[in-house]
């Protein structure tokens, strides 16, 4: 039996075909308009059955036992698990207050459904602290697009004439994008790529912008003065639709490309013809990716990337970045029940927790600082949903140190994580293929699609909205959460936009909200407080905040520990994604371990040269935080002064975290976004 259903091993949420047989998942197969020797394949996909049946999920709850002579944990039943989770809910309430309860959301959770029933959850309780991983991935650069013209662009490669790629590499993330990109190549496409490190895209490109880590601002800032320096923006659209041209030109004539370009590692012609080449070619794109999230300029410099989008009247047109037509789904946060007076630890960046509807809080370094400094109060029980922070956030020592005084920590996953390691309870979780859910990452672009269970729970797991409800439910939230049902759950939040589980089953591909609509801006404007695209925004100068990016011209160093280490430091590049792998998960996979057996430090043979480092020789990496061990790899993917350190693989050994390294004291000021990017550090053979 062939089902539909969507792929959550990754953020991607590729539709797949599913085959199951008797009940059990045989294989999974990504759907893809090319033909199957063309299309992109998926290691993980590929190994969906051996992740869903390995050995090392969690299928029963555990709780630790109180024994120092026998440190573990026992099995337990759902209700004793449940039971205790609510009994120290209700302690840690009256002994503390409910703010003194945290939920901190990973990425393997979906950015959807089991987000607002957990901030549902939360808001009912009576805690303003439910918290997600948004300020080093995605949302960070979402608020940025929002606070410039009202919406995240997507960018639509696919009637593209000019694509312009920065900071993201699809071919391991994202294959159905990757496939877009491929095929608008295919049909002329001029395709311009910036980043530091040499991608399968950025070998194809046209012009390829190797630019140093950090500094992506300052380049879009530069590329902004070469367009309106020889008026190549389009000047009606600038005219009519956009709000502050006087002052971003004054502001990028500050960063002309002869100026800058020897402290972002490039040439100034190639600054120059990539903005030209931008400007002159339409319809063109910009995919922007999670290579601009872990910066401390991450707001401002994709405030600069959006505006080259409205400078050359791309926005929202096919081909270019099309502005979102959101499907009108009801609200069920409830964010109403919160008590007045009680501000969330992420209180210091308060237009991040602010700016969107439904995001909520996402300024996850708030949470150690509240643990480990007591301000403004301390977080003393955590729920950890779907992700492993002792390994994935910044300074992995600063939070080893504070997941150590948490009072009590619940971890509800499906792998026995090193955050899992730390548990009071474990409650086991369900597979992506093993819930039915709405997958909220196409929603944005109208379309609604289903995200079926396809095989039941496994053991005694359960999936994220089952444990949600009926912990709700134990809190005695009954009326909050009637739902017995994902589907009923569902068609309450789809009645608004007149659909239900029903029409999407028998809609596979999914339905549109509304028809799809082209430059709504000529009719309806933009979703901002002029009403127009902000190049100049008043609710940043309010707040304190720069309202033109950069228009201080101040040449802050953006790279962590710059200061602090001599001559011979290189700047390390966090954050290596292959297909293999999503973050640190399935590195215990044997078909995935088989095509990728450890990790590597990328090192520029000229780099090499000076410090005698051999091809696979062990070497060490130092940074004022700490130090990794990894073998190096030597190659010229990597500009000279810089090596590239490979992601995730903290969770198999902790002298492979790349977060020893990373910096959490130096913050993006708007969303709270650390530098763990890009830093200094020195390399030690």
């Amino acid at each position: 039996m062939i089902r539909d259903t969507l792929c959550r091993l990754c953020s991607a949420c590729c539709p797949v075909y599913v085959e199951i047989e008797g009940g059990k998942l045989i294989k999974a197969e990504r759907k893809s308009c090319l033909p199957s020797e063309k299309r992109l394949q998926c290691p993980k996909l590929m190994a969906a059955p051996e992740i869903v049946y390995s050995p090392n999920r969690f299928l029963w709850p555990l709780i630790k036992r109180n024994s120092a002579s026998q440190p573990g944990w026992d099995r337990a039943s759902w209700d004793e698990a449940l039971d205790l989770v609510a009994e120290k809910f209700t302690y840690f309430k009256r002994t503390y207050g409910p703010e003194s309860v945290c939920w901190l959301r990973g990425m393997a959770a979906d950015w959807g459904a089991q987000w607002d029933y957990a901030n549902r959850l939360m808001n009912t309780f009576g805690s303003p602290n439910t918290i997600g991983n948004g300020s080093v991935c995605h949302v960070a650069r979402d608020m940025a697009h929002v606070y410039t013209y009202g919406a995240m662009s997507l960018p639509q490669p696919k009637a593209s004439k000019c694509i312009v790629i920065w900071g993201k590499n699809d071919r391991n993330t994202a294959p159905e994008a990757a496939e877009a990109i491929y095929d608008a190549r295919q049909q002329g496409a001029k395709l311009i790529v910036i980043d530091p490190v040499e991608t399968p895209f950025a070998k194809m490109a046209d012009i390829w912008l190797q630019i140093k880590p950090g500094y992506d601002g300052q380049l879009a800032m530069a590329m902004i003065h070469e367009i309106i320096a020889n008026g190549l923006y389009d000047v009606e659209f600038v005219g009519n639709y956009c709000l502050g041209f006087d002052e971003l030109k004054a502001a990028a004539s500050a960063y002309p490309a002869n100026k800058v370009a020897h402290r972002l590692w490039l040439e100034p012609e190639t600054i120059e013809q990539a903005a030209r080449l931008y400007a002159t070619t339409k319809p063109a794109c910009i995919i922007d990716g999670n290579g601009l999230d872990m910066q401390i300029h991450v707001f401002q410099t994709t405030r600069a990337v959006c505006m080259l989008r409205a400078l050359t009247g791309n926005l929202d047109r096919d081909g270019g970045d099309f502005i979102p037509q959101p499907v009108p789904l009801r609200n069920i946060q409830l964010k109403e029940r919160l008590p007045a007076g009680v501000p969330p630890i992420t209180q210091g960046y308060a237009l991040f927790n602010e700016f969107h509807e439904t995001w909520g809080l996402q300024a996850q370094s708030s949470l150690v600082d509240s643990i480990l400094t007591g301000r403004p109060y301390p977080i003393r029980m955590l729920v950890v949903q779907s992700g492993n922070p002792v390994v994935t956030m910044t300074d992995a020592r600063r939070v080893q140190k504070a997941f150590e005084k948490l009072e009590f920590l619940v971890v509800i996953d499906l792998f026995r994580t090193r955050t899992a390691q730390m548990a009071d309870v474990i409650l086991p979780a369900s597979s992506c293929f093993e819930k039915t859910q709405l997958n909220r990452a196409y929603m944005r672009n109208s379309p609604v699609i289903l995200q079926n269970e396809v095989i039941d729970w496994l053991g005694e797991s359960r999936p994220d909205w089952k444990i949600l409800f009926d912990l709700g439910r134990r809190l005695g939230f009954e009326k909050e959460f009637p739902w017995q049902t994902a589907e009923e759950a569902i068609d309450h939040q789809l009645e608004p936009a007149n659909l239900s589980v029903d029409m999407l089953r028998k809609n596979p591909e999914g339905l549109r909200a509304t028809p799809l609509q082209h430059e709504k801006y000529r009719t309806q404007g933009f979703a901002t407080p002029s009403g127009k695209v902000e190049f100049f925004s008043k609710r940043l100068q309010t707040q304190g905040h720069l309202p033109v990016p950069f228009m201080e011209g101040r040449d802050e160093n953006p790279i962590s520990f710059a200061d602090e280490l001599g001559e011979e430091a290189v700047i390390g590049i966090s954050g290596e994604r292959t297909n293999r792998f999503t973050h640190t998960q399935f590195h215990d996979i044997p078909s995935l371990k088989k095509r990728e057996s450890e990790p590597f430090v990328d090192v520029h043979p000229e780099d090499a040269r000076k410090r005698n480092i051999a091809e696979g020789q062990r070497i060490m990496v130092t940074s004022p935080k700490g130090f990794i061990r990894m073998k190096a790899r030597i190659s010229p993917v990597v500009h000279p002064g810089s090596i590239r350190i490979a992601w995730g693989w903290g969770e198999v050994d902790p002298e492979l975290n790349v977060n020893n390294l990373t910096d959490d004291d130096r913050r993006d000021p708007v969303t709270g976004t650390p530098s763990n990017r890009s830093f200094m550090c020195l390399i030690k053979t």
